[in-house]
């Protein structure tokens, strides 16, 4: 038999691709808050444990897939109404890995009603060489409302050996307070150019963390005494904004967990990180 090529037309790859949601509202009842609706979309998942006496509902986000890639969304939601506490955080770090060309997109919108607390507390994305991540972050904290936010970014795992030379990344914060835009802060970069290194002078991992209260300048002192030296904090009108960067993840995962418990501890919660922080 006489073997006979085939001009087929090139049928491009179509890769799959995830795109999940969570959305959350915690309300109050009686003397404690808890969960009223959630609405959740494969591969967003959120676990409930039980969280430790006096302390506020605890949701626990988690991505089935194990990561994210160019092309992967994720849209997350938290509503606290007023007068209700809940802490909002991740079961691991979250893994970005090489993307084929696409943006991983990750939008997160945070709304606290008069009285309320809110907690989003994510532990670390961590940017595998080639990722692209846009991440949008919009909150909203009414007046008398009190919210403490912290995310994290980690360029490689370097005790792989790993760092991010190749990749980009978009990450933008819009804060408002009673619907007024009080803070808007977007930052990119591409890792392939001399921006990360300007923006993070040479650093490994940074961190952003936002407390927004009434009685934020009254914590500036206690943030600066708390980071010793590991970033800087100010304080616009009712938001302290607190930047930190380190040369590994560990190191900036220490700084931030001294923040979170210092601020927790002074608005009257366990002066402690989420225990599964510590799994």
């Amino acid at each position: 038999m006489r073997a006979v090529a085939l001009d087929l037309p090139a049928t491009p790859v179509r890769l799959q691709r995830a795109d999940g949601a969570a959305c959350l509202r915690f309300a109050r009842r009686g003397p404690s808050s808890a969960l009223a609706d959630l609405y959740q979309r494969a591969p967003c998942r959120v676990l409930f444990p039980h969280p430790p006496a006096h302390e506020p509902p605890q949701a626990v986000l988690v991505t089935t897939t194990g990561g994210l890639t160019g092309g992967d969304r994720l849209r997350v939601d938290v509503a606290v109404d007023a007068g209700a506490a809940a802490t909002v955080t991740t079961q691991a770090a979250e893994k970005l890995y090489r993307s084929a060309g696409g943006d991983a997109e990750i939008d997160i919108s945070i709304s606290v009603q008069r009285g309320g607390w809110a907690e989003w507390l994510m532990q670390e994305t961590i940017l595998f060489d080639g990722a692209r991540l846009q991440r949008k972050t919009q909150i909203d904290v009414a007046e008398g409302a009190r919210l403490l936010a912290v995310e994290s970014l980690v360029f490689g795992r370097s005790a792989m050996g790993e760092s991010f030379t190749r990749g980009t990344v978009f990450d933008s914060w819009r804060l408002r307070r009673d619907g007024k835009l009080r803070w808007a802060d977007a930052q990119r970069f591409d890792a392939a150019d001399t921006q990360l290194r300007f923006s993070y002078q040479g650093a490994a991992a940074a961190a952003t963390l936002l407390y927004v209260g009434a009685d934020a300048p009254s914590r500036l002192a206690l943030v600066r005494d708390t980071l010793d030296g590991d970033g800087g904090a100010t304080v616009m009108d009712e938001l302290l904004l607190v930047r930190a960067i380190a040369d590994d993840a560990t190191s900036l995962r220490a700084t931030v967990a001294r923040l979170v418990a210092a601020l927790r501890g002074a608005a009257g919660f366990a002066a402690t990180v989420p225990r599964v922080w510590q799994c």
